[in-house]
């Protein structure tokens, strides 16, 4: 709620001064509050409900535990308010903060433009396999008074962009089976939604009983619904949409007068207002907002955007998601009320953001829907929404939102199965398009290789599947990486660099991809593809080579197998021989292996990828306070890795690049044939208190693969029950 609220630097002074600044921007909270106005008498009464109860359980601690409820109260003692309707609805508008990604895409790909030619730019942000667009106009062509700029770039790893150690929008898998596809009769769904792993989880599982039916499954704090579960007769998943709901548009200001910005009747006063923020331990901060017609204007420091800004202009954000008209909410509690999938289909033309694909199955099939407010743009825009383009040219700004029947939706046929990898979903032309840039090209393959190999599925299939950690990438880029290297006839010196790299290439020659804890394989492949692509761009790309922390499959793949001329990326630009793409791969391994002895020491086969792959479950209030941070944050070694189904995204830091910092906090799998033997799982535990046994006791099932039973018989629930708390709000 103090995320939100831009409040956080009363609590921790100047460290995040800047987070606060850009959600006061952004304006989350105030528009959340007028959201709230505009939902129907029955949501308005539930987030009531929700927060009188919320508020009956903040008096039981202070009369009970002297104001003392959870740890943090006694590092951070200041009173809490009550909570209140609003707090729910910018929580989730707080979570597509975190999940966005357009955004970021739209300054990297601006900046490239400035420093390659477009068939480089093409090969290194590529497109998903599919139809393709035509040929945008390069960054320099639309503002040539932009020079390329790269200062920025190391300074936006050091915390001068909010979030921005946070992954894009993330990555998660839903699919479905009906009856036709499934051993017991019964429909089946699997879902887990991927965030960043945090200490205690963000999810929690819980039963609510609702007069429309009970549901079950997984929830967020603040949030008085099931995001992710199921009712007696209907399941639902989501999976981000990668759906483009973002757009910066440069804004030319007034050299007359600052205050006023360019459009196509002339120049327009800027809205303005001010804003105090408080900061601990120092005197408060006064921000100035501004507003253009295309929105909340975001400054030169934050994203690097003053990299890419011409003199004499600014920069503002079109987004789906700052509407004072957000229904999401209702469209939740809709989706949990929903006795058939039609129904759930309908309540879900009310959901506005973050966009999310929604995955369904219930007594009338089974169905995926593209889910939110989708931007209408302009078939003459200039940049299709994929870099910042002139706000004052009208056929640049957006044209309101595209009717949500419109959105994709996708009904089982023959098949059977739907699914989602965060994968392109739908190849429409712009711009009738949902995105350019997609969450995943690779898992997708996987997956549809899981579901085909059986005629039908069982609720232990989809949990193999979703425990899958086979990387497709491994398998399709290792043969033609090291084609010219596999087998080297001289014979090495033991213990030589000759001898290591022999034995690497004979462990990955017959490795089958499985990013399994316990391999050396794995660690080898990764590390040599981080190291292979820093020799290939950092010529190119200079600095900017940081902003690819983790290796882009589709350009190595097209550098490799040379499409469009690509090997080119190989020769050092630098150098007066021309370097093969076979050399850069073998100094590439020699590179890898060399800091995998530094790190690791000991033999190539001794190396174990869950020493470098491990979960870190971090507290994001304690856990960055020496000593108690020991106490708090959770490390675990894992399998999975960037491109496998059971993900573990690395974090592509310098100092622990494998480190596993984003995956499924959450996983279920619901069998409506035996609804009662679905299973749920948590990354931690449901409880936030670091000395409860419950903070952590399902984290290590999580680990392993495993799940926990949950029913939605209540006697059942009570029955295994370690104790019961009833909550009676007062007459307030």
């Amino acid at each position: 709620r103090r995320t939100a609220q831009g409040r956080l630097s009363e609590l921790f002074g100047a460290e995040t001064v800047q987070i606060d600044a850009l959600l006061r921007r952004l304006d989350i909270y105030r528009l959340a509050f007028a959201s709230v106005g505009g939902l129907d008498p029955e949501t308005q009464a539930k987030l009531q409900a929700y927060s009188a109860g919320v508020n009956a359980w903040m008096r039981q601690i202070n009369e009970r535990a002297l104001g003392r409820g959870a740890p943090e109260f006694f590092m951070f003692p200041q009173g809490l308010a009550p909570w209140q309707p609003t707090d729910s609805v910018a929580i989730l508008k707080l979570m597509g903060v975190e999940m966005a990604s357009h955004l970021e895409r739209e300054v990297l790909r601006a900046r490239l433009s400035l420093i390659l030619e477009s068939d480089q730019l093409s090969a290194l942000l590529s497109d998903a396999p599919g139809a393709g667009i035509v040929e945008l106009p390069k960054f320099a062509d639309l503002f040539p008074q932009v020079v390329p700029n790269t200062q920025f770039a190391n300074e936006q790893r050091h915390g001068l962009s909010p979030f921005k150690d946070r992954p894009f929008a993330g990555a998660s898998n839903a699919w479905a089976a009906d009856s036709s596809r499934s051993a017991s009769g019964g429909g089946l769904l699997a879902n887990d939604p991927h965030l960043s792993l945090t200490a205690p989880s963000i999810w929690y599982l819980a039963r609510l009983g609702l007069t429309t039916g009970s549901v079950i499954g997984g929830t967020i704090p603040g949030v008085p619904g099931i995001l992710v579960g199921r009712s007696e007769n209907v399941g639902w998943g989501l999976t981000s949409s990668y759906a483009d709901e973002q757009d910066l548009f440069v804004e030319q200001l007034n050299p007359d007068d600052r205050n006023q910005y360019l459009t196509t009747s002339g120049f327009q006063d800027f809205r303005r207002e001010q804003s105090i923020l408080q900061i601990k331990n120092q005197d408060p901060v006064t921000l100035e907002l501004l507003w253009s017609h295309n929105g909340p204007v975001i400054p030169g420091t934050t994203y690097n955007f003053a990299s890419i800004t011409p003199p004499d202009h600014v920069m503002a954000l079109s987004w789906t998601l700052l509407t004072p008209n957000d229904t999401t909410i209702e469209s939740l509690f809709g989706i949990m009320a929903a006795q058939t999938v039609q129904g759930a289909l309908e309540a879900s033309e009310k959901f506005v953001a973050p966009s999310q694909n929604l995955t369904l199955t219930g007594p009338d099939g089974i169905a995926l829907r593209v889910m939110g407010a989708l931007p209408q743009r302009h078939p003459a825009s200039q940049t299709q929404g994929r870099m910042p383009a002139p706000g004052w040219i009208e056929t640049n700004r957006w044209q309101g939102t595209r009717p949500q029947g419109e959105n994709p939706v996708f009904r089982a046929r023959d098949g059977g199965i739907l699914g989602n990898t965060n994968n392109k979903t739908t190849g429409d032309a712009f711009p009738n398009h949902v995105s350019f840039s997609w969450g995943d090209t690779q898992r997708i393959q996987r997956w549809k290789r899981l579901m085909q190999n059986r005629r039908v599925h069982t609720r232990d299939s989809f949990i193999e599947a979703q425990q899958d950690t086979v990387s497709p990438t491994a398998r399709t880029l290792l043969p033609i990486i090291g084609r010219d290297l596999w087998f080297e006839a001289e014979s090495a010196a033991p213990n030589s660099d000759d001898a290591r790299r022999q034995e690497a290439l004979r462990l990955l020659a017959n490795w089958n991809g499985e990013m399994n804890e316990h391999l050396p394989e794995p660690l080898i492949y990764a590390t040599w593809l981080r190291f292979l692509q820093k020799r290939i761009i950092q010529d190119e790309l200079g600095p900017l080579e940081m902003e690819f922390s983790h290796p882009q499959p589709l350009f190595l793949e097209k550098v490799f197998r040379n499409v469009d001329g690509a090997e080119k990326w190989c020769d050092i630009l630098q150098s007066a021989p021309v370097e093969t793409c076979a050399q850069i791969a073998r100094v590439s391994l020699d590179d890898a292996l060399f800091w995998l002895q530094e790190q690791y020491g000991g033999t190539v086969e001794a190396l174990r990828w869950g020493d470098a792959h491990q979960a870190h479950h971090d507290h994001t209030v304690l856990g960055k306070v020496p000593l108690i941070n020991w106490f708090v944050n959770i490390r675990q070694s894992t399998s999975g890795g960037d491109n496998t189904l059971q993900r573990g995204r690395t974090s592509g830091a310098e100092d622990a690049p494998f480190s596993n910092v984003h995956g499924a906090a959450y996983r279920g799998v619901y069998d409506f044939a035996d609804p009662d033997s679905s299973v749920f799982i948590i990354s931690t535990g449901q409880s936030g208190h670091p000395l409860s046994r419950f903070y952590d006791n399902l984290g290590e099932l999580w680990r392993r693969g495993e799940y926990v039973t949950m029913s939605l018989d209540v006697e059942l629930a009570r029955a295994g029950a370690v104790g019961t708390t009833t909550l009676i709000p007062g007459p307030d």
